[in-house]
């Protein structure tokens, strides 16, 4: 894809660079009734009187110089066809669906609250229930779908438990 738009851009600077010396001459600018700018070597009638010319053939390259754009473009198509021939063939696709026969995820937490789970594990589950949803949380706090595929939901043990306690700077 590289090397063709580089040969491409080439040709273009070429052709452009041969295309002065067939058209040099006059062009001409002037802003229309609709207020647009516009140029041509031919100026509509009503326009002549606020028309700015200039002699393009001043702006056009030396002969030596177009000489020296046509060889390094030349070498540049060469360094990229040689480019070309050196890159390795891009690598087969591979699919990437899962296999038929596979088992659907886990869920996290793996254990689920009875009612015979003492406090410490059902914080400790609470916990793991939200740090499995955490990711999959968008921008506006909601849950993306594929959370509930992955994730079992864990009711709070504050109603069960009370508040949270906490053991900082306990022994």
């Amino acid at each position: 894809m590289l090397v063709r738009w580089i040969v491409a851009v080439s040709g273009i600077a070429l052709a452009a660079g041969a295309a002065p010396a067939a058209h040099a001459g006059q062009i001409c600018r002037w802003v229309d009734d609709q207020g647009r700018t516009q140029m041509s070597d031919v100026v509509p009638e009503a326009y002549r009187a606020k028309a700015t010319c200039v002699d393009s053939s001043r702006y056009e390259a030396a002969p030596q110089d177009r000489r020296e754009a046509e060889q390094r473009a030349a070498a540049e198509r060469a360094r990229a066809a040689s480019a070309a021939a050196r890159t390795p063939p891009p690598a087969p696709a591979v699919a990437l669906t899962a296999p038929a026969a596979s088992a659907p995820p886990k869920k996290r937490p793996a254990e689920t609250v009875t009612d015979r789970t003492d406090c410490a594990t059902w914080w400790r589950l609470y916990d793991e229930s939200g740090a499995c949803f955490g990711p999959y949380r968008n921008v506006k706090g909601g849950i993306k779908p594929e959370a509930y595929e992955r994730c079992n939901v864990i009711p709070s043990p504050e109603a069960k438990c009370g508040p949270r306690v906490s053991r900082v700077g306990s022994p």
